[in-house]
């Protein structure tokens, strides 16, 4: 039997889980989005792959995605830290965190970075020349960005450290005394519940921003990240790891206020664009703008990122087939979606199609071969096991969904 859940009363626990874990899959699938739309801007990525046609409404989708994103996957990578030194241990979680995401670190970069490479110097030579072939000269170095790159592994690289950085620390949680963290899970509790207080959240990622264009802090895929990186991404693990010891109070607030949350995201996001366009039409007109900038978009990001997570809470928290699956497929698809991303967009390189028929059969081949790769490939083999902690019997797509649907 299905169970139903009104979307008046809180989600259980375990649901709570679920609302979780499909927030993650559905993040993982708009990393696709991202880098399929991301070379079709006016304005400039920090790639060096872009098409020879643009439009501005792919940087509107690039600049939504990118506001809540991977903010959203850190609070959520903290919170589920938190949950793991609760049911094993210091010692148990970073054991967990070496295998999930070390292991597959070191063992998939080392192919990963070489069939980037490739991807991009493929993409690179037909767009530059028209046909295939591949000549390192085209590409233009990018200033802050390493040659050897930790490439969108980042992530999971940055998140392997600071969960070895939350090992060492937790020591000193033991010092505190009971009635301080009593005080401090208050305190929290407010600023993560209130307006203001998630504002002012907005502002030390608004100072970290002031080193980069426009204020916006990017990756710069090093294995040695800036400071400004760690402290910047560092600041959503931690309020993760804090939500997850007030989740019971926090999580039902989020899920009754993710609309407020979700519409101030919105009016926030607007008036970036805004303030964006018009510095990038007249240089120089809007003094200190990349604090400006900076901020109202930082603000967006709070916003919109415990938005999605109520969100999430009050209408996606239980777990069915498809959900269930994409969520086990999404670590795989994350792993390998970039060089595809990078290589289909590359075959339709001076095609006539416009840019919203390229994304969509981007998407769409991406998605297609990355879904197909994990269930032929991944899940039933000890690379799955190694990704989810789980190996699957080997069924066919279809047949293994509606079975499973049954048993609902």
């Amino acid at each position: 039997m299905t169970h139903t859940h009104s979307p008046h009363l809180p989600p259980t626990p375990a649901e709570r889980l679920h609302a979780l874990d499909n927030l993650r899959a559905v993040m993982m699938w708009l990393g696709i989005v991202l880098h399929v739309t991301m070379v079709y801007t006016v304005r400039p990525m920090p790639v060096p792959w872009q098409d020879t046609i643009s439009s501005e409404g792919a940087d509107a989708v690039v600049g939504i995605i990118h506001a809540f994103r991977m903010p959203t996957f850190f609070i959520v990578a903290g919170f589920f830290v938190a949950l793991l030194m609760q049911m094993r241990g210091a010692k148990g979680m970073l054991k967990n965190r070496v295998a999930r995401l070390g292991a597959p670190f070191a063992l998939l970069w080392p192919f990963l970075f070489v069939a980037t490479s490739i991807c991009v110097l493929l993409f690179v030579h037909r767009a530059a020349r028209g046909t295939w072939g591949m000549d390192e000269s085209l590409i233009v170095p990018i200033p802050g960005h390493p040659k050897i790159a930790t490439i969108h592994l980042w992530f999971i690289w940055m998140l392997l450290w600071l969960s070895v950085a939350t090992f060492a620390l937790a020591p000193l949680a033991r010092v505190v005394s009971a009635a301080w963290r009593l005080r401090l899970g208050r305190v929290f509790a407010w600023v993560a519940s209130s307006t203001f207080g998630l504002a002012a959240l907005a502002l030390p990622l608004a100072l970290l921003g002031l080193g980069y264009k426009g204020g916006f802090l990017e990756s710069s895929g090093s294995f040695m990240p800036p400071l400004a990186e760690w402290l910047h991404n560092g600041l959503f693990y931690a309020f993760g790891l804090a939500l997850y010891y007030q989740r019971s109070v926090l999580l039902a607030h989020y899920q009754r206020r993710w609309l407020l949350y979700v519409a101030l995201g919105w009016v926030f996001i607007t008036l970036s664009g805004m303030i964006v366009k018009m510095e990038f039409q007249q240089p120089g007109s809007i003094p200190h703008f990349a604090f400006y900038s900076g901020l109202v978009y930082n603000l967006c990001t709070w916003f919109w990122s415990v938005g999605v997570i109520g969100l999430f809470t009050r209408y996606l928290h239980r777990s069915n087939a498809v959900l269930r699956y994409l969520s086990q497929a999404s670590y795989w698809v994350y792993l390998i979606h970039l060089p595809l991303t990078i290589i289909f967009g590359a075959m339709l390189v001076g095609e006539p199609l416009s840019v919203l028929a390229k994304c969509l059969i981007n998407i769409t081949a991406t998605t297609t071969v990355a879904l197909l790769s994990y269930h032929l490939l991944v899940r039933s083999t000890p690379l799955g096991a190694l990704l989810t902690g789980k190996r699957y019997p080997f069924a066919l797509p279809g047949l293994r969904v509606a079975g499973a649907a049954r048993a609902t």
